[in-house]
Protein backbone atom coordinates (compact mmCIF):
# COMPACT_ATOMS: atom_id res chain seq x y z
CA UNK A 1 0.00 0.00 0.00
CA UNK A 2 1.33 3.55 -0.79
CA UNK A 3 1.96 6.03 2.10
CA UNK A 4 -0.53 9.36 1.96
CA UNK A 5 1.03 11.90 0.42
CA UNK A 6 3.24 14.59 2.35
CA UNK A 7 4.81 11.10 4.15
CA UNK A 8 7.60 12.09 3.55
CA UNK A 9 8.05 15.09 4.52
CA UNK A 10 6.06 14.35 8.15
CA UNK A 11 8.88 11.44 8.74
CA UNK A 12 11.93 13.89 7.75
CA UNK A 13 10.58 16.51 9.72
CA UNK A 14 10.40 13.76 12.78
CA UNK A 15 13.98 12.78 11.76
CA UNK A 16 14.72 16.56 12.29
CA UNK A 17 13.37 16.89 15.34
CA UNK A 18 15.04 13.75 16.77
CA UNK A 19 18.47 15.33 15.60
CA UNK A 20 17.75 18.38 16.93
CA UNK A 21 16.53 16.92 20.75
CA UNK A 22 19.73 14.76 20.71
CA UNK A 23 22.17 17.15 19.13
CA UNK A 24 21.02 20.04 21.90
CA UNK A 25 21.64 17.56 24.96
CA UNK A 26 24.65 15.50 23.54
CA UNK A 27 26.57 17.36 20.99
CA UNK A 28 27.02 15.81 17.74
CA UNK A 29 29.67 13.30 18.23
CA UNK A 30 27.87 12.11 21.21
CA UNK A 31 24.99 11.20 19.04
CA UNK A 32 24.85 8.33 16.81
CA UNK A 33 21.70 7.95 13.59
CA UNK A 34 20.44 4.87 15.64
CA UNK A 35 19.80 6.55 18.36
CA UNK A 36 18.51 9.65 15.83
CA UNK A 37 16.29 6.73 14.35
CA UNK A 38 15.06 5.36 17.54
CA UNK A 39 14.12 9.08 19.04
CA UNK A 40 11.67 9.35 15.55
CA UNK A 41 10.53 5.89 16.49
CA UNK A 42 12.07 4.83 13.37
CA UNK A 43 14.45 2.33 12.25
CA UNK A 44 18.03 2.62 11.71
CA UNK A 45 18.12 1.52 7.90
CA UNK A 46 15.71 3.72 6.82
CA UNK A 47 18.07 7.05 7.60
CA UNK A 48 19.94 7.18 4.24
CA UNK A 49 16.52 6.96 2.25
CA UNK A 50 16.45 10.98 3.56
CA UNK A 51 20.20 11.89 4.22
CA UNK A 52 23.93 11.02 2.87
CA UNK A 53 25.50 10.95 6.13
CA UNK A 54 24.78 12.25 9.84
CA UNK A 55 26.56 15.62 8.65
CA UNK A 56 24.19 16.38 6.30
CA UNK A 57 21.59 16.25 8.86
CA UNK A 58 23.61 18.15 10.76
CA UNK A 59 23.27 20.89 8.31
CA UNK A 60 19.72 21.16 8.02
CA UNK A 61 19.37 21.04 12.33
CA UNK A 62 20.63 24.07 12.11
CA UNK A 63 18.87 25.65 9.87
CA UNK A 64 15.93 26.34 11.86
CA UNK A 65 14.45 29.21 13.87
CA UNK A 66 14.68 31.88 12.13
CA UNK A 67 15.21 30.13 8.84
CA UNK A 68 12.37 27.58 9.14
CA UNK A 69 8.58 29.20 8.70
CA UNK A 70 7.25 26.12 10.47
CA UNK A 71 9.47 26.06 13.21
CA UNK A 72 7.86 26.95 16.90
CA UNK A 73 9.24 27.36 19.93
CA UNK A 74 8.57 24.93 22.60
CA UNK A 75 8.99 27.36 25.09
CA UNK A 76 6.52 27.59 27.97
CA UNK A 77 4.95 31.12 27.63
CA UNK A 78 6.99 32.12 25.29
CA UNK A 79 5.59 33.29 21.99
CA UNK A 80 7.42 35.81 19.33
CA UNK A 81 5.47 36.98 16.31
CA UNK A 82 8.47 37.13 13.70
CA UNK A 83 6.30 39.20 11.44
CA UNK A 84 5.15 41.96 14.14
CA UNK A 85 6.87 45.48 14.06
CA UNK A 86 8.43 45.14 17.24
CA UNK A 87 9.79 41.47 16.73
CA UNK A 88 13.22 43.00 18.44
CA UNK A 89 12.20 43.34 21.58
CA UNK A 90 10.15 39.91 21.52
CA UNK A 91 13.64 38.04 20.26
CA UNK A 92 15.36 39.63 22.97
CA UNK A 93 13.17 38.33 25.64
CA UNK A 94 12.77 35.05 24.38
CA UNK A 95 15.91 34.29 23.49
CA UNK A 96 17.03 34.99 26.90
CA UNK A 97 14.16 33.64 29.09
CA UNK A 98 14.39 31.49 31.60
CA UNK A 99 12.71 29.23 29.75
CA UNK A 100 14.75 28.81 26.93
CA UNK A 101 17.47 28.47 29.51
CA UNK A 102 15.84 25.65 30.91
CA UNK A 103 14.95 23.55 27.88
CA UNK A 104 18.13 22.52 26.78
CA UNK A 105 16.51 19.53 24.20
CA UNK A 106 14.26 21.95 21.53
CA UNK A 107 17.35 25.10 22.39
CA UNK A 108 18.04 27.45 19.24
CA UNK A 109 20.67 25.19 18.12
CA UNK A 110 23.31 28.36 17.63
CA UNK A 111 23.13 28.36 21.59
CA UNK A 112 24.14 24.46 22.16
CA UNK A 113 26.36 23.46 18.92
CA UNK A 114 28.31 26.16 18.15
CA UNK A 115 31.76 24.47 19.40
CA UNK A 116 30.53 21.50 16.80
CA UNK A 117 30.34 23.99 14.18
CA UNK A 118 33.68 25.31 14.77
CA UNK A 119 35.03 21.72 13.98
CA UNK A 120 32.99 21.32 11.29
CA UNK A 121 33.04 21.56 7.42
CA UNK A 122 32.82 24.84 5.64
CA UNK A 123 28.88 23.80 4.96
CA UNK A 124 28.23 23.25 8.71
CA UNK A 125 30.09 27.21 8.79
CA UNK A 126 27.52 28.25 6.49
CA UNK A 127 24.63 26.97 7.56
CA UNK A 128 25.23 28.45 11.25
CA UNK A 129 26.08 31.97 9.59
CA UNK A 130 22.86 31.93 7.62
CA UNK A 131 20.73 31.31 10.82
CA UNK A 132 22.54 34.05 12.50
CA UNK A 133 22.52 36.36 9.42
CA UNK A 134 18.51 35.40 9.69
CA UNK A 135 18.37 36.68 13.10
CA UNK A 136 20.24 39.68 12.67
CA UNK A 137 17.49 40.82 9.60
CA UNK A 138 14.93 40.17 12.09
CA UNK A 139 16.43 42.42 14.58
CA UNK A 140 17.58 44.96 11.94
CA UNK A 141 13.58 45.64 10.61
CA UNK A 142 12.41 45.97 14.04
CA UNK A 143 11.10 49.33 14.55
CA UNK A 144 12.02 51.63 17.54
CA UNK A 145 11.36 55.11 17.17
CA UNK A 146 11.90 56.54 14.39
CA UNK A 147 13.58 53.31 13.01
CA UNK A 148 15.26 49.99 13.97
CA UNK A 149 18.89 49.52 15.14
CA UNK A 150 21.45 49.55 12.51
CA UNK A 151 23.17 46.21 11.15
CA UNK A 152 26.34 47.16 13.57
CA UNK A 153 23.52 47.27 16.57
CA UNK A 154 21.52 44.24 14.98
CA UNK A 155 24.58 42.29 14.96
CA UNK A 156 25.82 43.36 18.42
CA UNK A 157 22.06 42.45 19.69
CA UNK A 158 22.30 38.76 18.21
CA UNK A 159 25.94 38.25 18.92
CA UNK A 160 24.92 39.56 23.15
CA UNK A 161 21.81 36.84 23.11
CA UNK A 162 23.94 33.71 21.54
CA UNK A 163 26.57 34.21 23.50
CA UNK A 164 24.79 35.12 26.91
CA UNK A 165 23.09 32.06 26.81
CA UNK A 166 25.95 30.15 25.97
CA UNK A 167 28.11 31.32 28.75
CA UNK A 168 24.98 31.55 31.37
CA UNK A 169 24.57 27.62 30.74
CA UNK A 170 28.31 27.07 31.21
CA UNK A 171 28.05 28.84 34.75
CA UNK A 172 27.41 26.48 37.80
CA UNK A 173 25.95 29.29 40.11
CA UNK A 174 22.15 29.49 38.68
CA UNK A 175 22.13 32.87 40.43
CA UNK A 176 25.03 34.26 38.41
CA UNK A 177 23.75 32.47 35.29
CA UNK A 178 20.33 34.47 36.18
CA UNK A 179 22.12 37.74 36.37
CA UNK A 180 24.13 37.36 33.53
CA UNK A 181 21.21 36.73 31.19
CA UNK A 182 19.24 39.69 32.80
CA UNK A 183 22.40 42.13 32.30
CA UNK A 184 22.62 40.75 28.67
CA UNK A 185 18.57 41.36 27.84
CA UNK A 186 19.19 44.71 29.14
CA UNK A 187 21.75 46.04 27.26
CA UNK A 188 20.61 43.83 24.13
CA UNK A 189 17.33 46.23 24.59
CA UNK A 190 19.11 49.24 24.97
CA UNK A 191 21.20 48.74 21.97
CA UNK A 192 17.73 48.32 20.45
CA UNK A 193 16.50 51.14 21.39
CA UNK A 194 13.49 48.89 23.11
CA UNK A 195 15.19 50.01 26.87
CA UNK A 196 12.60 52.43 27.89
CA UNK A 197 10.04 49.56 28.08
CA UNK A 198 12.27 47.30 29.84
CA UNK A 199 12.99 50.09 32.95
CA UNK A 200 9.39 51.06 32.72
CA UNK A 201 8.34 47.38 33.51
CA UNK A 202 11.43 47.05 36.12
CA UNK A 203 10.37 50.04 38.10
CA UNK A 204 7.00 48.82 38.39
CA UNK A 205 7.80 45.48 39.63
CA UNK A 206 10.44 47.36 42.06
CA UNK A 207 7.04 49.78 42.83
CA UNK A 208 4.99 46.80 43.59
CA UNK A 209 7.01 45.39 46.07
CA UNK A 210 7.62 48.48 48.07
CA UNK A 211 3.81 48.75 48.63
CA UNK A 212 3.09 44.94 49.30
CA UNK A 213 2.21 44.68 52.94
CA UNK A 214 4.02 42.75 55.35
CA UNK A 215 3.47 39.30 56.56
CA UNK A 216 1.68 39.17 59.88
Amino acid sequence: MPYPAGHRNVVRKRIVESARRLFNRHGFDGVSVKQIMAGAGLTHGGFYSYFETKSDLYVEVLGCFFTDPEWKTCWEGVEVDLSSRDVGPQVVRAYLSRQHFEDVENSCPMTALPTDVARGSASTKRAFETVFRAMVSVLERSTAGDGGPSKEQAQAIAALCVGGMIVARAMADRVHADELRDACMGIALELGGWGRERRLKNGDFKRAQRVRPAAS
